[in-house]
């Protein structure tokens, strides 16, 4: 009985922090999830791929371009310990960009990827950025990102920090254009 409280009150306390665009995930768990490149390509690949089948989109395919792209940014946050989106050019070519940060450990990479798409709950297929039920753009943007219907190619990576996994999913073209609609 006492163990079936402890449980209960673990998973109350499991809390998201809100963030720009992304949030923190804290979670524990006895075995740390299974970690390996061709696990996370497919996974990722597998539920982007059907969130965008739902609506009847095409498939995306991975970019070891985009890949290494977001490798690099995920060690810089792993190195920083905080989310916060990449920098990028603005005369280059934008990419999208997803991020994920949770316990390291305490997630696997379908679990990552749901969390954006589970943000179709919030989503309405309306001209970005009031593509939100709930008015504020952030709360469907991660899953605006993955419908968005110009957008070809994925490529996402994962890098652990002293107590996150950062995960950075990168997108060619970029999505999120104000006044269009994702698809």
């Amino acid at each position: 009985m006492l163990v079936r409280w402890f449980v209960t009150l673990l998973l109350a306390l499991t809390v998201a922090a809100p963030g720009f665009g992304a949030g923190v995930e804290w979670r524990s768990r006895r075995v740390a999830a299974v970690r390996d490149g061709s696990l996370l390509q497919r996974a990722m690949l597998d539920g982007h791929n059907r969130a965008r089948r739902a609506v009847g989109l095409p498939p995306l395919s991975w970019s070891p371009t985009l890949a290494a792209a977001a490798d690099q940014h995920a060690q810089e946050l792993a190195r920083a310990g905080r989310l916060f989106h990449a920098e990028q050019s603005v005369a280059g070519a934008r990419q999208g960009e997803n991020l994920f940060a949770g316990t390291r450990g305490g997630y696997d990479y379908g679990e990552m990827v749901r969390y954006w798409i589970d943000e179709r709950r919030h989503f309405r297929n309306r001209p970005s950025p009031r593509f939100s039920r709930t008015g504020r753009w952030q709360d469907a943007a991660h899953y605006a990102q993955i419908v968005w219907r110009d957008t070809t190619e994925l490529g996402c990576a994962l890098e652990s920090g002293e107590a996150e996994d950062f995960l950075v999913c990168r997108y060619n073209p970029g999505g999120e254009i104000a006044g269009r609609r994702p698809y």
